[in-house]
C-alpha cells in the first residue's frame, strides 16, 4: 500500500502561539523539533499499518519545516515551492490513501486554532459549488481527483470536526483546543504523537471504505477577499468576473482550477 502524507503546521501538536507558526521566527525555528515528531509519528504509524511507499510533502509556507535528515528514512520527503506542486507528485505515483497532519479549520470558523483560508492576509471566504470550503476540503478534492482517499487528519478540535463534516468516519487526532484564534490548550507532545501513530496504522484499514471526495465539475467558484485591493488584482484573471467590491467568481473546470485560473 502507498501512502501520501500532506502536512501543515497550526495543527501541530504543542504549538500554541502563531508566532510559532511564522516561517523564519525564532518561536518557528523552537517549534520545528515538534513538527518533526508529528510527522514521524505519522509516518511511524502509516508503516506499522502495511505501507510499502509513505510519501510526506512538507507543505506549510512553501516547505521548509522539516531537517530531512531527523525524519523517519522509511519515507521520503517532498519540500514543494507552493502548496499545488503536489499535484504532478499525485500524477506520476499511485496512491492507495492520504494522510493530513497539522491541518487547521477554514476561515471564519468559530474556536478554532489560526483558522483560515489559503492566506490569512487576503482571503475571507471561499466557496465551492455553494459550500464554503477550507484547506482540508481542497487537499481531498486534490486527491479525489486521482482516486485517492483522505483517511485521516490531525489538528485542533475545530479542524477534526471539519474533516468529519466534509469525509465522513474518517480517523482524526484532536492535539488542541482553541482558547481563542492565537493561543491554544495544547495535548502533552508525547500523548498526543502516540494517538497520532496509532490513528495512522488504523487509517490505513479504511482503505475501500472512504471513498474519493469528488467535486462536481464545472464548479462554481466564490472567492470574497478581506479588501476590495485583492479583488481588484484577481478580477483582471482571464474568465473571473467581479460579483462585488470584495468578491470575484469563476467557474473551475478542473481540480486545479478551483484555487488557480
Amino acid at each position: 500500500m502507498n501512502v501520501y502524507i500532506m502536512t501543515d503546521m497550526e495543527g501541530v501538536s504543542g504549538l500554541a502561539r502563531r508566532e510559532q507558526c511564522l516561517t523564519g521566527s525564532p518561536a518557528w525555528r523552537e517549534a520545528i523539533p515538534l513538527a518533526e515528531a508529528d510527522f514521524n509519528a505519522a509516518v511511524a504509524g502509516a508503516a506499522a499499518g502495511g505501507a510499502k511507499r509513505i510519501v510526506l510533502c512538507d507543505a506549510h509556507g512553501g516547505g521548509s519545516n522539516i531537517r530531512v535528515e531527523n525524519m523517519d528514512p522509511r519515507a521520503e520527503y517532498e519540500r514543494p515551492a507552493a502548496g499545488k506542486s503536489i499535484m504532478p507528485a499525485l500524477a506520476t505515483a499511485k496512491f492507495d490513501v492520504a494522510l493530513m497532519i497539522g491541518a487547521h479549520a477554514m476561515a471564519g470558523t468559530e474556536g478554532a486554532f489560526l483558522e483560515h483560508t489559503q492566506s490569512s492576509y487576503s482571503w475571507h471566504n471561499y466557496w465551492v459549488n455553494g459550500q464554503r470550503w477550507g484547506e482540508i476540503g481542497q487537499f481531498a478534492a486534490w486527491l479525489g481527483s486521482f482516486d485517492v482517499p483522505l483517511v485521516m487528519v490531525t489538528g485542533d478540535e475545530a479542524a477534526c470536526r471539519e474533516a468529519r463534516q466534509f469525509l465522513g468516519e474518517v480517523e482524526t487526532v484532536a492535539v488542541k483546543t482553541a482558547l481563542c484564534r492565537q493561543y491554544a490548550r495544547c495535548l502533552a507532545p508525547a500523548l498526543a504523537r502516540k494517538a497520532i501513530e496509532e490513528a495512522a496504522a488504523r487509517a490505513l484499514r479504511l482503505a475501500g471504505k472512504i471513498k474519493p471526495f469528488k467535486v462536481k465539475l464545472p464548479a462554481e467558484v466564490r472567492l470574497e477577499f478581506h479588501n476590495a485591493d485583492y479583488a481588484d488584482g484577481w478580477s483582471r484573471r482571464p474568465g473571473v468576473k467581479r460579483l462585488d467590491g470584495r468578491t470575484v467568481g469563476w467557474t473551475a473546470g478542473t481540480v486545479r482550477e478551483l484555487i488557480s485560473i
